[in-house]
């Protein structure tokens, strides 16, 4: 709907507010007007029982909140924008900037104030129908089942518009990719099997791909910008194997997106690179490097990076900005570096567990592996390793019989942990050859837990369920769904926080527990995560003129040195709902994202 037919509706929807405003003198005026118009609506929410469904008013109290922030002047100071200021002169007939995103948030806003968001309606043939019950409690139970099968049925429905990379025909078709690879490479099954000879043979320029992979044009310069300008780039044969010959993204749109990047995000890098580093670590890890290494967020773990590159590089990479190339020479950290790590760790008992990551330290050898566990192993206050590694995903062949022995040597019962950390991201990557990689690990004692990132490539309807599904079944325990990291050469891949948390509430809610163990978190720079579900410190405070909402997140730990809050400018939900409806998506499917903020 264009947007002036949108803001006329907004003007419809609230007489009464608007008809104030025109007739308000100055802005402190149209401001009054406005916080009276919001608080009857909020009189109404603590003095009456009167909502069609009880879920309106527990939403009109959340819109409330939210419309009281972005009325303060606060809220003003804090965003440099007057949301109020742009309403009251919009209502004057004022010709002011703001895009349709701006106004539908705004209606939404007022809507669900009032209670009036339609999404929650009691079906009066089911209503009558249960008036007619008797109330026996197995009438009423097996009706109740009814009505669960139908919940059921529908998300079902939706898990099998996403396919698995277990399915029949998808190894089949995978198995002809195999072999047209292997020929390209005049390589045989062995080769195949090893990960060294699958290192060894990263795809590296866009002429391999191209080769291996049909490219769009687009797909084809984007590679060449990021390996001119010195961008990482790189996709190992096996995971080339996983893409199909067909470049219209119908089922692994999701696995070409998180290695081939977007043209928008090459020539943003590329006019970046001089400027690479601080301006683009996101999450500020240098101001929270104690030590070479080493990064600490939190009291009890540390993050420890021994090795700085990776067999094939993820676009999205919150490192992107200190990976100088897939598979780089220089990558291994020197051994006076690795030294001093471990004195810093000998002075912090504290520290009780950490997370061996990189760059990717499952691509170090064995004998390298070998030597930093047994440094941390020499560490007695450490209770659990993890290895935070994407080569089950991206380089199963590397999980040995004898490297899963390595791994379980430090396992001891009672005493410490060692895990695994992955990254898959979709139903498409979940292979015969990943669980086999997994149920090594399994086999021997060692848990396998996964780290989504909520991407637009996974963001539809049930996606996120249907990787679940796949993944606990091969033995991988769903941990972590990370929001996308809010940086600007991210935006092609970027959700809003409001999808994540409708995600969460109206689909993985449906699943049984063992199948939605992850939590739906947003990494806060130098602070790290916040815990989305648990409306944990945050609120949005104000809603720019483009549509995007301003998150206040305070700082989980108030006796930390900084303790000024951190503002995030999101995704238009606008944008996303645009962007959903060229992937073929019905945007109505959607229509609930408006009410969680």
């Amino acid at each position: 709907m264009p947007k002036h037919k949108q803001l006329r509706l907004l003007f419809d929807e609230n007489p009464g507010l608007f008809d104030q405003l025109r007739q308000a003198r100055t802005l402190e005026e149209a401001r009054e007007e406005a916080l009276m118009y919001v608080l009857k609506y909020e009189s109404i929410t603590l003095n009456t029982t009167d909502y069609n469904h009880p879920m309106e008013r527990s939403v009109a109290r959340k819109c409330i909140n939210t419309l009281r922030n972005m009325l303060s002047k606060r809220s003003e100071e804090l965003t440099g924008f007057s949301a109020i200021e742009a309403i009251w002169k919009l209502s004057k007939g004022r010709q002011e900037k703001f895009t349709k995103g701006f106004i539908r948030e705004m209606r939404h806003l007022f809507k669900g104030m009032k209670g009036t968001t339609g999404l929650y309606t009691i079906d009066p043939e089911s209503d009558a129908a249960e008036d007619n019950i008797s109330n026996d409690s197995r009438t009423i139970s097996r009706q109740r089942s009814y009505v669960l099968d139908g919940i059921a049925a529908k998300a079902h429905n939706w898990v099998k518009k996403y396919k698995s990379g277990l399915e029949r025909e998808v190894v089949q078709r995978r198995k002809e990719n195999k072999q047209r690879i292997l020929e390209y490479f005049k390589a045989t099954e062995e080769d195949w099997n090893s990960w060294e000879w699958q290192c060894r043979n990263v795809i590296r320029d866009a002429k391999m791909a191209s080769d291996l992979i049909n490219l769009t044009d687009d797909e084809k310069y984007s590679i060449a910008i990021s390996r001119k300008h010195g961008i990482p780039f790189g996709i190992t044969p096996y995971y080339a194997m996983l893409m199909d010959r067909k470049t219209d993204r119908v089922h692994d749109n999701a696995i070409r997106a998180q290695v081939i990047p977007p043209l928008e995000y090459s020539m943003f890098m590329a006019n970046a690179k001089e400027g690479r580093g601080e301006e683009l670590d996101f999450m500020g890890e240098n101001d929270t490097s104690p030590e070479d290494l080493i990064t600490r967020r939190y009291p009890m773990i540390s993050i420890f990076k021994p090795y700085n590159t990776c067999a094939q590089i993820c676009v999205y990479c919150q490192r992107n900005w200190e990976i100088n190339d897939v598979l780089a020479k220089d990558s291994q950290a020197p051994q006076r570096k690795l030294e001093k790590a471990m004195e810093w760790y000998k002075a912090h008992p504290e520290i009780t567990e950490i997370l061996v990551t990189g760059g990717d330290p499952a691509i170090m050898s064995d004998a390298v592996m070998k030597h930093i566990l047994d440094r941390i192993r020499e560490l007695p206050q450490i209770t659990r390793i993890r290895i935070g590694t994407r080569t089950p995903v991206v380089l199963p062949m590397r999980f040995s019989e004898e490297y899963a022995d390595l791994l379980a040597s430090y396992q001891i019962p009672g005493k410490r942990e060692i895990c695994v950390m992955t990254h898959f991201e979709h139903p498409y990557e979940v292979t015969p050859e990943a669980m086999d990689a997994v149920q090594k690990l399994r086999h021997r004692g060692i848990s396998v837990y996964n780290q989504g990132v909520y991407t637009m490539e996974n963001a539809r309807r049930f996606e996120m369920v249907a990787l679940r599904k796949a993944l606990r079944l091969i033995g991988v325990d769903p941990y972590y769904t990370f929001n996308t990291k809010g940086k600007e050469e991210m935006r092609d891949y970027r959700i809003p926080i409001a999808r994540l948390i409708q995600e969460q509430t109206e689909e993985a809610r449906l699943n049984p527990g063992l199948e939605r163990t992850d939590e739906a978190v947003f990494n806060i720079p130098r602070l790290g995560k916040n815990y989305l579900r648990a409306g944990q410190d945050h609120e949005v405070i104000m809603v720019l003129p483009e549509g995007e909402r301003v998150y206040e997140f305070y700082p989980w730990d108030m006796s930390t040195t900084d303790v000024s809050p951190y503002l995030h400018i999101d995704l238009p939900i606008d944008e996303f709902l645009d962007k959903i409806q060229d992937k073929g998506e019905d945007p109505q499917d959607y229509r609930s994202i408006w009410y969680y903020l």
